[in-house]
C-alpha cells in the first residue's frame, strides 16, 4: 500500500522530489474535498493553516506535516487521533536575519533615509548605531539562538535570558551564561536593545508590559520577532507616544494590526507584517523536512518535530 502525501503546492512537490517508490504525492490545498479518505502526510497551506485544517474532518489522518515553528493557534484544530509535526529547522534562520535587519534599520535610522529618498532629500543623521550597545536577548531556543549567531559579528554586549538558568555552548559565542526569566526585571535597566524570540504561551504573555518597558532606559529599542502578544500593545503605544521607546517589530497584537491603529504613525516605531520565515530558504528547507517525515514514516520511525501524538 502507498504512502499518500499532500502538499499544498505543485512547487513544494517539485521540491521533494524525487518520490521514493511505494509514496504518492498530491497536490491539494485544502480548499476542496480531501483527494482519498485515507492521508499518511498532509502539510497545510503556509498561511491561514487553522481555517485550513477544517477541510480534514471526517479524513482518517496519520500525521499533519505544519509549515511554521509556532502552533499555539492550530494545535487545537488537528483531528482528534492525528500527530501533528512542526517546521523546527525550517524558520530559525530566517527569523535570526529578520531581528537583525530590524535592529540594524532602527538602529542606522533607515526608515528616515527612505523617507528622505522619498522626498529627494540629502540629509545627514547620527544614528545610535549597534556597535557597543547593551543587548538583551530573551528566549535562546532555535530562533534566540539564531539571532545570537548573527550578532556575535556586531561586537555588543549580550545578555541571554530563557525559561531557566543555565550554561550552554553556544557555535558562534562559547560558553554562554544564560539567565533566568525571573531575572528579567534586574537586567531591563541596563537593557538598550531588547530583542525577543520566546514563543507565545500562557506564561510568556505580555512578557514586556508596562512594568517592564518603564524599566528600561529612555530611547531603548524593543525588537520582537517572537509573537505579537509578547508585548503588551497599548503599553507600547503609550510609552512610544511619550518618546521614551522605540520599538522595530515583525509580530503585533492584534495581527494583521487594524487599519487606523496608533502604531502605523508613531515615531520610532517600525512594522514588517510578520514575515520573519518569510525568505527563499523556507523552500528547501520545508521540502526537506517533508522527504525526512516520508523516509521515516516507510521505515516505521516516528516523526521529528512531533508536538503531537495520535
Amino acid at each position: 500500500m502507498s504512502l499518500v502525501v499532500t502538499v499544498p503546492t505543485a512547487r513544494l512537490a517539485d521540491d521533494i522530489a524525487p518520490i521514493p517508490a511505494g509514496v504518492e504525492v498530491l497536490v491539494w490545498d485544502m480548499q476542496g474535498p480531501a483527494p482519498r479518505e485515507h492521508l499518511d502526510i498532509v502539510v497545510p497551506p503556509y498561511m491561514n493553516t487553522g481555517e485550513a485544517l477544517g477541510a480534514l474532518a471526517g479524513v482518517d489522518v496519520d500525521l499533519v506535516q505544519g509549515q511554521m515553528i509556532g502552533y499555539e493557534s492550530v494545535i487545537d484544530k488537528i483531528p482528534a487521533g492525528a500527530r501533528f509535526a512542526n517546521a523546527a529547522t525550517v524558520h530559525e534562520t530566517a527569523t535570526g536575519e529578520q531581528a537583525l535587519a530590524l535592529a540594524l534599520a532602527a538602529q542606522r535610522r533607515i526608515p528616515e533615509f527612505v523617507r528622505s529618498q522619498d522626498r529627494g532629500a540629502w540629509e545627514r543623521l547620527w544614528s545610535p548605531g549597534l556597535a557597543d550597545r547593551r543587548v538583551l536577548l530573551i528566549g535562546f531556543g532555535g530562533v534566540g539562538q539564531a539571532v545570537a549567531a548573527r550578532l556575535a559579528g556586531f561586537e555588543v554586549d549580550l545578555t541571554v535570558v530563557a525559561r531557566s538558568a543555565r550554561t550552554v555552548e553556544h557555535d558562534s559565542l562559547g560558553t554562554v551564561d544564560v539567565h533566568a526569566i525571573e531575572e528579567l526585571p534586574a537586567l531591563l535597566p541596563d537593557a538598550e536593545i531588547v530583542i525577543l524570540g520566546l514563543p507565545y504561551t500562557p506564561e510568556t504573555r505580555h512578557v514586556i508590559d508596562d512594568a517592564a518597558l518603564s524599566a528600561l532606559p529612555d530611547g531603548a529599542l524593543i525588537v520582537n520577532v517572537g509573537r505579537g502578544g509578547l508585548v503588551d500593545t497599548d503599553a507600547l503605544v503609550d510609552h512610544a507616544r511619550r518618546g521614551r521607546i522605540r520599538a522595530a517589530i515583525d509580530v503585533v497584537d492584534p495581527e494583521p494590526l487594524p487599519d487606523g491603529h496608533p502604531l502605523w504613525s508613531l515615531d520610532g516605531i517600525l512594522i514588517a507584517p510578520h514575515v520573519g520565515g518569510s525568505s527563499d530558504a523556507m523552500h528547501p528547507r520545508i521540502a526537506r523536512v517533508v522527504r525526512t517525515q516520508i523516509e521515516r514514516m516507510r521505515a516505521g520511525e516516528p516523526p521529528i518535530n512531533l508536538v503531537r501524538g495520535a
